[in-house]
């Protein structure tokens, strides 16, 4: 049910407004707006026009008009007031119910470890524990437990078993001709883009324009783009205008640029509290252990510790990842995630509401390859509670859809459709030939884009395409670039004969250039 634009608009506004009000933004302004009070520029006759331009001559108007627009890049357009506080979460009962049954079996997973191994889910450090982890917080990859008996609770290529089995029960029979000519794993009726549509939407990325990441633009002379956009961001970056920023990393950040610009499109600034906050989930993490504490750490001695360009920052992987477990801000995530945080009850009172509480505190179970989201981060920030809230931000905006079931266009269900129908449209043959010899494309690029390629690109490739994730506020462009991975090697893919010959063929895109790949795909393919 749609709305229409007035009342969506008031009712966008009431929700801004309620959120704002237990912010630290909201506290700040009313402290500076009294102080004024005493300027002598301020005049009772004219106070409320006075206070207006003093707080737009001292910035606090441009703080504020982030935060509005960081809310409105977050959180959904409202539903129609009518609608149940779910379809805020997720619109299709089907997803719903799909999503709800995945979270049983994770949960199943987790409790099944914990009987085995005799482990509690949580428990308080005993004092020495605490203090000889305190004296190692900066090198706790120095530290080999014997993790042989932790297993990671899922593996991307489990949740795509889960994917490919998920049917509309409204189309059972087959009565949409057009959707069942799909031919890929993904058998859901859910509307995906064409790449006219894309290329619309990616229109910053035209050959015609300037772009960072492409060595021999015809048009534009690299070096002399790339001056004039380093001197536009520092502009954008002291104007402090995050929409700005936005529409600026369209076309690639500056790498010695990109740290403010991802911290101002994200609306991230270290104020005192934000830093006194990250030491209060450190203290938690010091006093308390927790069985997810063991999934992490397995998991950054799997995924990081033997990537060549990770394994230096294991240490600040523990720390974010161990006070992001702790962290029950995460779970504001959960009113637009068609996720549910999993509860656990205390010892003898399952079932009892009243003993429930959210484990883990932030409600997310880690799974094989989650120490990858926060791994290209430490590239850009070093200070560890600021690592921590930029990676906690890109979490809440686009990480989570990542390994959640929902119809959401960012959401992994719709990007891997995306990708099988790329293929399928645009190169038939490979795409026939692929899944005749029982290589089902999306079999190989599942996992690049459960972890938004991470570790497999070069960093600096990375970073480019991270860099239109959050300049173009979505996930979408992950699915492009697989389908345009297959097109580029698409002469070696048409020779092979199975299953293991593509993934070889598909096995090391470490010298890929991201930006040559999107635009060829996008903007060269013949539609």
């Amino acid at each position: 049910a749609m709305l229409d634009p007035d009342s969506g608009l008031s009712l966008t506004i009431a929700r801004i407004v309620q959120r704002l009000k237990g912010s630290s933004l909201h506290s700040q302004l009313e402290r500076q707006a009294r102080v004024s009070l005493h300027k002598p520029e301020i005049k009772l006759e004219s106070l409320k026009e006075d206070i207006k331009d003093f707080l737009k001559t001292s910035g606090w108007e441009k703080k504020l008009q982030n935060a509005v627009y960081s809310e409105l890049n977050v959180f959904p357009s409202p539903c129609h007031p009518a609608a149940p506080p779910e379809h805020m979460k997720e619109p299709l009962a089907y997803m719903r119910k799909a999503q709800g049954s995945w979270e049983k079996r994770i949960l199943k997973s987790l409790n099944s470890m914990c009987t085995e191994l005799g482990i509690p889910l949580a428990q308080k450090r005993p004092v020495s524990e605490q203090k000889e982890l305190l004296n190692k917080w900066n090198e706790m990859g120095t530290d080999e437990p014997d993790l042989s008996l932790f297993r990671p609770v899922y593996a991307p290529k489990d949740f795509l078993e889960v994917l490919m089995n998920l049917r509309n029960p409204n189309y059972e029979n087959g009565e949409q001709p057009s959707f069942r000519s799909h031919l890929g794993l993904i058998q859901l009726p859910l509307k995906v883009k064409d790449i006219p549509e894309l290329k619309e939407d990616f229109s910053e990325l035209g050959l015609n324009l300037g772009q960072l990441g492409i060595d021999d633009s015809a048009q534009v002379p690299p070096e002399l783009f790339e001056n004039e956009h380093v001197r536009v961001g520092q502009k954008v970056l002291a104007e402090q205008d995050s929409a700005a920023a936005q529409q600026y990393v369209r076309q690639g950040c500056p790498t010695a640029l990109r740290a403010d610009l991802w911290a101002l499109i994200l609306n991230i600034s270290s104020q005192p509290e934000d830093i006194l906050y990250y030491e209060q989930l450190k203290s938690n993490v010091i006093q308390h252990d927790l069985l997810v504490d063991s999934l992490i750490y397995k998991d950054v001695k799997l995924t990081a510790s033997n990537d060549d360009y990770y394994f230096v920052f294991e240490d600040y992987l523990y720390q974010v990842l161990l006070c992001f477990s702790r962290d029950t801000s995460v779970l504001d995530h959960f009113t637009y995630s068609s996720a549910t945080p999993p509860k656990s009850y205390i010892r003898g009172k399952l079932g009892m509401e009243e003993y429930a509480v959210f484990y883990p505190p932030n409600g997310v179970i880690p799974f094989h390859g989650f120490s990858m989201y926060v791994a290209p981060l430490c590239f850009l920030y070093h200070e560890p509670s600021k690592l921590y809230q930029i990676f906690r931000e890109m979490y809440v905006r686009f990480f989570f859809r990542l390994h959640s079931i929902s119809s959401h266009p960012s959401g992994i269900v719709s990007l891997c459709l995306l990708f099988e129908t790329l293929l399928q449209t645009h190169l038939p043959q490979l795409f026939y030939h692929l899944r005749e010899i029982g290589a089902q494309p999306l079999r190989i690029s599942f996992k690049w884009m459960v972890r938004a390629f991470s570790g497999y690109l070069a960093t600096d490739q990375l970073l480019l395409l991270w860099d239109r994730i959050l300049g173009y506020n979505s996930l979408e462009i992950l699915a492009v670039l697989a389908a345009a991975v297959f097109a580029f090697r698409a002469v070696n893919l048409m020779e092979v004969t199975s299953l293991a010959a593509a993934e070889a063929v598909l096995a090391d895109l470490s010298t890929l250039k991201v930006m040559p790949l999107l635009q060829i795909f996008l903007f060269a393919t013949v539609t």
